[in-house]
């Protein structure tokens, strides 16, 4: 049976991205993500509720994020999800879904950083470009 693995979400960071070395070299960013959503009730109530999600990327591509992303800044990510299972130090089992990143996109923030008004960065943005794949 066939299988897909794919997610494309688009927040703002929750905090400043963390760019750690592993073991083996490589480098890996890890960052939080909040999508809002805004609806209307039945009752006519208008609602927000927000989604937290944790993300990893690896390599040049976390760098760039390291780089050029700060907490509240907009991204477009493309992943798949990952499940983590471990014990805590107490013993108990702890899980947690979370994103790979596999390509994103920094887009504008509204204070003239983060991307062209059509949301890709180009050397025009004062930004190197990104090299594709991440």
């Amino acid at each position: 049976m066939a299988s897909l693995n794919k997610v494309l979400l688009m927040g703002n960071l929750t905090r400043p991205p963390e760019l750690k070395t592993l073991p083996s070299g490589n480098s890996v960013c890890e960052f939080g993500l909040a999508i809002n959503r805004k609806f209307t009730t039945q009752g006519g109530d208008e609602c927000e509720e927000v989604t937290y999600v944790e993300l990893s990327c690896f390599g040049r591509g976390g760098e760039v994020i390291n780089q050029y992303c700060d907490k509240g800044s907009p991204l477009f990510v493309e992943g798949r999800l990952r499940y983590d299972s471990w014990q805590n130090d107490n013993g108990e089992k702890r899980n947690r879904l979370s994103v790979i990143v596999d390509n994103f996109q920094l887009l504008p923030d509204g204070k003239g950083r983060g991307g062209s008004d059509t949301g890709s960065v180009s050397s025009g943005d004062g930004l190197p470009p990104i090299p594709e794949p991440f």
